[in-house]
């Protein structure tokens, strides 16, 4: 990529403004699902510090060869953040030539991640949800509420969405918003989450995510033939509830596993598959109309990776970001 000693610096201002739209983040991240499904990617588990209860500060590497992509995402997850003003998720990308190794750009993780998120939910939901799949139960109106509703909305004829938040005034801004964003769809809000739930093709939980939760969604609320996707792990869900999950997948089962033993998901069942597996063919997607299928993906480096290079890509021919030296 280059040969000078220096890298290319995005803020998040240059990351927002290069806007890379939702269709081109989904198949890249397609891509990348189906090469780790062939064994095609190298991505070690994310290794993490934790300076408070409930945050964490994670690197997370991935070289994806097909996408000549190579790199580390630095983030951390502090869920008291919103209440001092500042973002939940924060931090920074790395990617690296894969011929030299030399890093050619640090960029602001934080719109990545909100939308690589959203993006990866919807690839597991083209393999899992119903095509014709009308209605969308958002829990949780926050960054996450938003980009999965836009990601939904790019593969699913959203009609109606109904959405839940514990606190009323994040609920009525993300109807506000998104009634503003897509004037075609109707926006619901609903006083608790088993309306959202129980009226939903497809439901995604997006509350922070807790080592000792106190989920909420209990059995038969999922409808038969409904998709979900949670993007908090367990944190919303019953154990009974996730027993009924005909198909329960994840992004991938070593990184499922290592949380168990650090005491996540005592009540979380084993999955099916991994995204790759079904993306690359080797495991059944959806096989019949009733069927309760969930995501419960935990977000890995390949997302990331899959999609920074066309951000710096699109960033250089826009003439985006501030050129400084190692």
């Amino acid at each position: 990529m280059t040969s000078n000693l220096h890298f290319l610096y995005l803020s998040r201002q240059d990351v927002e403004k290069v806007a890379l739209d939702l269709p081109t983040i989904i198949d890249l991240l397609e891509k990348a699902f189906r090469e780790k499904g062939e064994g095609k990617v190298e991505l070690p588990p994310k290794l993490g510090i934790h300076t408070l209860p409930n945050a964490f500060i994670h690197a997370m590497p991935a070289y994806i060869p097909s996408l000549y992509a190579a790199g580390v995402k630095w983030v951390s997850g502090y869920p008291d953040n919103p209440k001092k003003g500042l973002p939940y998720i924060s931090g920074l990308l790395i990617l690296n030539d894969e011929e030299t190794g030399l890093p050619y750009a640090v960029m602001d993780c934080t719109w990545i991640t909100a939308y690589r998120t959203g993006a990866a939910s919807a690839l597991s939901a083209k393999y899992l949800a119903r095509p014709d799949s009308k209605t969308l139960g958002i829990l949780g109106c926050g960054v996450q509420g938003r980009t999965h509703t836009e990601a939904m909305a790019t593969l699913f004829p959203i009609e109606r969405v109904y959405a839940y938040d514990i606190l009323p005034q994040a609920q009525e801004k993300f109807l506000a918003e998104m009634r503003q964003k897509f004037p075609t769809i109707e926006f619901i809000g609903v006083t608790n989450s088993q309306a959202a739930v129980t009226q939903s093709d497809i439901v995604v939980t997006a509350g922070p995510i807790l080592k000792n939760p106190t989920p909420t969604i209990e059995k038969d609320w999922l409808q038969p033939g409904a998709f979900a996707s949670a993007v908090d792990y367990d944190s919303y869900w019953k154990g009974e509830a996730l027993a009924q999950i005909d198909k329960f997948t994840t992004d991938d089962l070593a990184q499922m596993e290592y949380y168990r033993t650090i005491g996540y998901f005592k009540e979380t069942p084993q999955p099916y598959a991994d995204l790759g597996e079904i993306v690359a063919g080797k495991k059944a997607a959806r096989q019949s109309a009733t069927e309760r299928t969930m995501a419960m993906n935990l977000g890995l480096a390949l997302d990331d990776i899959a999609v920074a290079p066309t951000i710096f890509q699109r960033a250089k021919e826009m003439g985006l970001g501030v050129e400084l030296p190692l």
